[in-house]
């Protein structure tokens, strides 16, 4: 199928973005990579009377270290992320999602703030950044604002980004010396959306006792989904084989999967189970 009928406009400053979103009223969308929007404009599922296109607005797309914490431009490109020392050192739960994401044409164009903003469940970013605890920023008519991850998603494919407001920026504490990351999901062919998945932070002292914990869910929820029961007993243990146990039970548990063309409920609490512990071990092991 082809879209209906849309206006287009390439604004080169945020100002001129949010000014045309602004005049374009509640049908205007905007187009970052464009891999979420297009498909479903072409199945009419969406049908934006205009786009406001970000691509050629400078200053949105970096991977930076600052202030004690990971910045991440809106429009930084999931290739960018595979291709980062920053992030392959660091942070390799995003290099982890990142090659998990469709294709090499959708990485090479596809946003990291894209990927937020749809507010999909389905999408791996959520959970990742929900696992770090990320802050997102969001700009509008009267500045920016700063919303928690926890407080970002809020229904199917809605989010804390409100009419004329744009996300600029994803922001997350460093993570100390002795952190580790993971992020895992199950597919059925390479490129599709997960049937489950899951992203694990640890955090350790010297002693090997967990000081903190992050466990982000994909796919397994109608909103992207923190595994807190999980975290809480992972914070304060020494990480053995119960309490790992535990923490995938408490996540397989506490998630409220549909049944679909990807497996039954039981099926995919049986995978969130599985990943869980899998990703904690890796997480461990990377930590040390």
């Amino acid at each position: 199928m082809i879209p209906e009928h849309f206006g287009y406009s390439a604004p080169s400053s945020i100002s001129e973005a949010l000014s045309l979103l602004k005049e374009h009223g509640e049908d205007a969308k905007i187009l970052a990579g464009g891999h979420s929007l297009l498909p479903m404009m072409k199945l009419r599922f969406a049908s934006p009377s205009h786009l406001v296109d970000i691509n050629n607005i400078p200053g949105l797309s970096y991977i930076k270290e600052e202030d004690g914490r990971l910045k991440i431009g809106a429009m930084t490109r999931e290739v960018d992320l595979e291709e980062s020392d920053v992030i392959s050192t660091r942070y390799p739960i995003f290099t982890d999602a990142s090659k998990l994401i469709a294709d090499p044409q959708v990485r090479n164009f596809g946003t990291v703030g894209g990927n937020i903003a749809h507010g999909d469940a389905a999408n791996d970013h959520p959970a990742v950044m929900i696992a770090l605890r990320a802050e997102v920023e969001i700009a509008g008519e009267n500045g920016s604002r700063t919303v928690p991850i926890d407080d970002f998603f809020y229904g199917f494919y809605m989010t804390a980004v409100q009419q004329g407001e744009i996300l600029t920026e994803i922001s997350i504490p460093s993570l100390g010396e002795r952190a580790g990351s993971a992020y895992h999901k199950a597919e059925r062919k390479v490129g599709d959306y997960a049937t489950a998945g899951v992203a694990v932070v640890i955090e350790v002292d010297a002693e090997g006792s967990c000081t903190k914990a992050g466990i982000g869910l994909t796919n397994v929820n109608p909103t992207p989904m923190r595994a807190a029961r999980s975290e809480e007993v992972l914070v304060g243990s020494k990480l053995t084989s119960e309490d790992i146990e535990k923490a995938a039970e408490y996540a397989a548990a506490d998630c409220s999967p549909s049944p679909d063309l990807r497996g039954d409920e039981e099926y995919k609490r049986h995978l969130v189970n599985v990943i869980t512990k899998r990703m904690i071990n890796k997480a461990i092991q990377r930590a040390s």
